[in-house]
């Protein structure tokens, strides 16, 4: 009995249902999941926050004593 695996992903979820239970796959690609939505998440927010420097801070709204 001879397999042919066409690529790295394919070997790697052979090997993964061969090593680990169904329940821990399951538990792995919903960790996986969320990493990458947290990471597009900060991502979105990086691209979103408003510049901050000292030309922010100058004009009307400055407080000066």
């Amino acid at each position: 009995m001879r397999m042919r695996i066409r690529s790295v992903g394919a070997a790697l979820r052979f090997a993964e249902s061969v090593l680990l239970a169904p329940g821990q796959q399951h538990a792995r690609r919903n960790a996986w999941a969320a990493v990458c939505e947290n990471r597009r998440y900060a991502a979105d927010r990086r691209h979103d926050a408003p510049a901050v420097g000292p030309s922010a801070t100058t004009g009307a709204h400055s407080v000066r004593p």
